[in-house]
């Protein structure tokens, strides 16, 4: 019999008893399993202490502690010291990656500057057209070949990442690269420090492998330092992962100072970095981009750098180069071949060639260019935001107070443009729905940019005047 009586005793979840079987810590699991999901059980929600639910069960508490234990090493949950359990946030986020209808403006799936494909198409038929051509369809060369490779670390050095060829491997994309790290260097139960607003994909992929993400605070220049510090004190971080030049989703572009401060903290809790460096090209060759270091030059021997060429170069080409120190040599190559069995010959022998070439990089010069006009535009409409000269392919815009980013979604399909929320980034409740990432790359035009930002400004207006009336 349980010692309380529980009838109007507050508890933020209550499992129904009757649904319950033998063993009871897995059905208790299930249960709330089910509940986080559904978004029955928000992000952040503080369950109840063991030793209360397994009273108002009728259970032992290491029944209640073994079904706590099995919802955390799945990433459901994640523990406080000294506070208590709580839901994990993103645990039921929705891909965002869906092509919209036509006819709609997209400024939320972040395309990269398409006109470059016409080059790129150019450079594909004459890879094709080589008789040595005939061995990318073949099985040989399971890590790419040493042309792949010499070009892959050519392009690491122009933004900032000197690593041998030995310690670079070839994915397909940085999706592909994330999973590979995630599954080699990291196991269920792990924790990764992120920021609040996190790139959604990788919080997604995390789920998938039961691996916790906890959010730290932010500022205007990246991750807190005395976050970062206190995340390690109280959560046992295993891992930190950011997206230092232009992060996804708020686009902030960290600066030197706030990396050294991160570092120190990194190497002194023996953390691993992954830095996701996807636009490290705004940095390498934009004009106005603040010079930083990479992590992996700061902790050689703690970051695996991905860099990815979809926005760089072509989304089409799934490829990414990782760069790692010799201690992950093995693990990596592993996973790698594990996941995929082999690169994907062909995508890299493009690329390899548009590097040796000089295309690559009068591709990324070009849509540099693309964005800075595109910016432009964007300053000239929303004249109030807090925006800079960086050429940067979408922006982060604060909602009016009235305003909540899901509804504002909704709205602005309505009026035929597609944008994405800070609710799909968000890691915790507090302002999770206050603002929205704008993608000025992905309009076909400049006309559809202007036409778009112009239908987003008035949504704004609309719903401002709506409230003071």
């Amino acid at each position: 019999m349980p010692v309380n009586s529980f009838e109007d005793y507050p508890m933020s979840w209550r499992p129904q008893k009757s649904r319950l079987e033998k063993p009871y810590y897995i059905s208790i699991a299930a249960s709330l399993e089910a509940d986080i999901l559904s978004g029955k059980l928000p992000a952040d929600t503080k369950l109840p202490p063991q030793r209360e639910l397994a009273d108002f069960l009728d259970l032992n508490l290491s029944t209640v502690t073994r079904a706590y234990k099995l919802c955390e090493l799945k990433g459901l949950l994640y523990a406080v010291t000294r506070r208590g359990t709580f839901v994990s946030p993103g645990t039921s986020a929705k891909n965002t990656f869906m092509e919209k209808e036509g006819g709609i403006i997209e400024m939320g799936m972040i395309k990269p500057f398409y006109e470059s494909n016409r080059a790129i198409q150019s450079t594909a038929r004459l890879v094709l057209e080589r008789d040595e051509s005939i061995r990318l369809f073949e099985y040989s060369s399971p890590l790419g070949t040493k042309r792949q490779i010499n070009a892959a670390r050519k392009w690491l050095r122009r933004i900032g990442v000197n690593t041998e060829e030995e310690n670079i491997l070839l994915s397909a994309g940085a999706q592909n690269a994330l999973s590979v790290i995630l599954i080699s260097l990291f196991k269920a139960g792990d924790k990764i420090a992120v920021d609040t607003f996190t790139y959604t994909n990788f919080k997604e992929l995390a789920n998938f492998l039961h691996i916790q993400l906890i959010a730290v605070p932010a500022d205007g220049d990246g991750m807190s330092p005395d976050g970062l510090m206190a995340a390690c004190r109280n959560m046992g971080i295993n891992g930190v992962y950011l997206m230092p030049t232009c992060s996804n989703p708020t686009s902030i572009f960290m600066p030197q100072p706030r990396r050294l401060e991160l570092a120190e903290i990194i190497r002194q809790f023996h953390l691993l970095v992954i830095e996701d460096d996807i636009y490290s090209f705004l940095s390498a060759y934009g004009r106005t981009t603040p010079a930083a270091e990479p992590f992996f030059s700061l902790l050689s021997e703690q970051t695996v750098h991905i860099c990815s060429i979809s926005k760089s170069l072509c989304a089409g080409l799934r490829v990414a180069f990782l760069a790692f120190p010799d201690r992950y040599r093995e693990l990596l190559i592993s996973g790698m071949l594990g996941i995929n069995l082999k690169t994907v010959s062909l995508n890299s022998e493009i690329i390899a060639e548009m590097i040796e070439s000089g295309e690559a990089e009068n591709i990324v010069r070009q849509k540099i260019l693309s964005a800075r006009k595109r910016n432009q535009i964007f300053k000239t409409i929303f004249s109030s935001s807090e925006t800079d000269n960086i050429e940067r392919f979408f922006h982060w815009l604060r909602l009016p107070a009235h305003l909540v980013s899901e509804e504002l979604e909704l709205l602005a399909l309505q009026k035929g443009i597609h944008v994405l929320g800070s609710h799909r980034f968000a890691m915790q409740n507090e302002n999770r729905s206050s603002y929205v990432r704008v993608s000025v790359a992905s309009p076909d035009t400049e006309d559809d940019l202007r036409k778009g930002l112009l239908l987003l400004k008035n949504i704004f207006e609309e719903k401002q005047m709506n409230f003071f009336v």
